[in-house]
């Protein structure tokens, strides 16, 4: 990533030092509906295309415009994207926060900010550079209510021209960024120029922060979570999706809508799919039961609050067996909670969701790369086990930008599980809708319209035997609940596999799941260097529980599960899990402020929990 050989001149005279800087974080503090987000998104597809490993974290308020909102890119040699707590360069253009944000920096960090603001004279540790943006952006944009949105264009330029950053990278990115607009890019761009040539005309360089070419991006894509699992169920051959608006899952939808129009229209200009959205959320997947009833592959995305009014409909879908799948982009709760902020805290919830004894499917993918693989193993699970699948990815992966390998094309033709044609029934004779048959508790269906008398069953939320006739016998009610759990156990083999980095030799092994693989990945790396420590890694992809993740607690003394929620909610789901000798191996590091989980913080809570 970034320099070697770097000079850096003192303030208080002409010493001279050189210094590696292999780890920077930018940090654009602004005001919520300012035009910001376009901006922030030139720099970090600007350094990414400098072929350094970036990653990008947006915090951002719940209302609509005129809060603060933060946006911080993390540029790394070694290519760790978790967040990274401490901010090397800030950029200050929010006058409510700016001095609160300059007090949080580190000596020797950067603060660059509007003049107006004036914060040099609150350090005399850090580096300032000031830039007079109005006056710099009044000749570059005449229209007055377009610059405060082209103002933050100005500030690209300025840190471009600190960093080093190729300005041929930055117009590449600001091409892409208003593709459609060339007017658009035209005028952002001058507004970046116009930051540059200020910067290059009247700043001192006094920092070592530079940006360097590197070649670790090469035939990578940046691309959101949420647009990844929306690309991931077309290709799934989702033809159904329902939803109810909210943040963080809208984007997931919205994206799809737009995929969808341009890939799934047939020949006859009309559309080979149904997007509708619902007065709520139980409507919503109230349709996806009826579609996935009906055979179709059908979805809805939400977010917590949007999952506790699923709840009962979860359970209709769960003990009347149909295929559903439904995306929790997680949120802060409970209730409205944070809803823009990051959290696991929905794994308890929905691994029981409905009242009665449930047990749900749940898929957990850490990477863009996996919301776009395991949109399509959920469709392919739900409709094996008829059962709904929920995909629990966050905020931090939904709704921010990640570095991704180009997904591979799906080539596996899609399987239906166990649907019976009218040949079948022909042969057969007739089916028993819940009859375990095969003894992997999963019995065959029929789909409506089925063009043979013996297809038609009863598809009922009461009390039903085998054969799908309405009963409230306690040996008949005790036999399916049985069935279903053996379901539920035959999907352990199913679901996709833990990721296991081991040495085999530690004592000490990790859990985590989702988003916080990466904090894990950088803190294993801070243990073995800083402290001696050893580790081995376990991440979960799945629940149920595969049978390695029991092997994994077997072989370990100590287990740290580490997630993103108060209670500890996957560390209870695997103690009722493995043996109850084994119980006391577990311990918990839990996170709860709302921010994506850095190293840091895992590292110092193992050291302090292991006494060293």
């Amino acid at each position: 990533m970034a320099t070697t050989d770097v000079a850096l001149h003192e303030d208080s005279g002409s010493l001279e030092r050189k210094r590696v800087v292999n780890d920077m974080s930018i940090q654009v503090g602004t005001v919520n509906g300012s035009g910001s987000q376009s901006s922030n998104t030139v720099l970090l597809r600007s350094i990414f295309q400098m072929g350094v490993p970036v990653s990008g974290k947006n915090l951002f308020p719940s209302n609509i415009a005129g809060l603060p909102t933060w946006y911080t890119i993390r540029a790394n040699k070694d290519g760790y994207i978790a967040r990274k707590k401490e901010i090397d360069f800030l950029v200050a253009m929010n006058p409510e926060t700016a001095r609160e944000d300059v007090m949080s920096l580190a000596a020797g960090a950067v603060a660059l900010y509007d003049e107006p603001l004036n914060l040099r004279t609150l350090r005399n540790d850090l580096v300032f550079y000031s830039v007079p943006y109005d006056k710099l952006v009044a000749p570059v944009c005449p229209e007055a209510k377009l610059r405060k949105l082209v103002k933050n264009m100005i500030y690209v330029g300025v840190v471009a021209k600190l960093l080093d950053i190729d300005m041929a990278e930055v117009e590449k990115a600001i091409r892409k960024q208003f593709a459609k607009k060339v007017k658009a890019a035209n005028l952002n761009l001058a507004a970046v120029q116009a930051g540059y040539d200020y910067a290059a005309a009247n700043l001192l360089k006094r920092d070592p922060y530079h940006i360097q070419r590197m070649d670790k991006t090469t035939g990578k894509i940046i691309i959101d979570g949420n647009s990844a699992a929306a690309l991931g169920c077309m290709f799934a051959g989702c033809t159904v999706v329902t939803w109810y608006p909210i943040t963080p899952s809208s984007s997931l939808v919205e994206t799809m809508i737009e995929y969808m129009k341009r890939f799934r229209i047939g020949p006859d200009g009309k559309a080979t799919f149904a997007i509708v959205q619902a007065e709520d959320e139980l409507a919503a997947i109230g349709m996806v039961i009826g579609a996935g009833w009906a055979g179709a592959r059908a979805m809805t995305a939400t977010a917590g609050p949007g999952i506790s009014l699923m709840a009962e409909f979860a359970g209709l879908a769960y003990y009347v067996e149909v295929p559903a799948v439904i995306w929790d982009i997680q949120r802060v709760g409970p209730s409205t909670g944070l809803p823009t902020r990051t959290s696991q805290g929905d794994i308890l919830s929905i691994a029981f969701l409905s009242h009665g004894d449930t047990k749900n499917i749940l898929l957990i993918p850490c990477s863009a790369e996996e919301c776009f693989t395991m949109a399509q193993d959920a469709f392919e699970l739900a409709e094996h086990f008829q059962t709904p699948v929920f995909v629990m990815s966050d905020l931090d992966l939904g709704m921010n930008n990640w570095m991704a390998d180009p997904f591979p094309y799906p080539e596996k033709p899609i399987k239906r599980g166990k649907v019976l044609s009218k040949e079948d029934l022909e042969r057969l004779g007739g089916f028993a809708r819940y009859k375990d048959v095969d003894g992997d508790g999963i019995g065959y269906r029929t789909l409506p319209g089925t063009d043979h008398p013996a297809a038609a069953y009863f598809a009922r939320g009461s009390g039903h035997n085998e054969r799908s006739q309405y009963s409230e016998r306690p040996d008949d009610f005790e036999k399916n609940m049985e069935r279903l759990n053996r379901k539920f156990e035959t999907a352990r083999s199913f679901v996709p596999r833990p990721v296991l980095m081991s040495n085999g030799k530690s004592k000490i092994g990790i859990i985590a799941y989702g988003t916080s693989h990466w904090a894990i990945l950088e803190s294993r790396d801070q243990l073995r260097k800083e402290y001696k420590v050893e580790t081995d890694y376990l991440r979960l992809r799945a629940y149920p529980f595969p049978r390695e993740v029991h092997g994994f607690v077997e072989q370990h003394e100590r287990v740290y599960l580490v997630e993103q929620n108060r209670d500890a909610q996957m560390l209870t789901l695997l103690k009722l899990d493995v043996r109850p000798e084994l119980v006391t191996r577990l311990h918990s590091i839990s996170h709860i402020h709302g921010l994506p989980l850095d190293a840091r913080s895992v590292t110092d809570e193992i050291i302090m929990m292991e006494g060293k």
